[in-house]
């Protein structure tokens, strides 16, 4: 498949993304991530590996969009989970904070 990733054409195929991720450590995900094999990449460092570009010279919509259309499952950034509804004794107990032990 042809696309266009900071400005250059790159021709990638399924098979070739995943023989350029063998091997490659996943870094932790902070952000948006996309699983390739077993292993769950942020973006940015796939869009390294295959255009050998820095990371500052693309984004992750654009590496985002290939990987998609290649096939691969992209996840956005996790929700946080919102909070409890406290009760009035609770907050003011998170208020004034745990106990030091003596």
């Amino acid at each position: 498949m042809r696309c266009v990733i900071a400005r250059f054409p790159f021709e990638l195929t399924k098979s070739g993304v995943l023989e350029s991720m063998k091997g490659i450590k996943p870094e932790p995900v902070t952000g948006e991530s996309v699983i390739i094999g077993r292993r769950r990449y942020p973006v940015k460092q796939v869009g390294q590996v295959i255009t050998r570009q820095d990371r500052r010279d693309f984004s992750v919509a654009e590496v985002l969009r290939a990987m998609a259309q290649l096939g691969f499952t992209c996840r956005a950034v996790p929700e946080a989970a919102p909070l409890g509804i406290l009760s009035p004794m609770q907050h003011a107990s998170a208020m004034l904070g745990t106990p030091l032990a003596v």
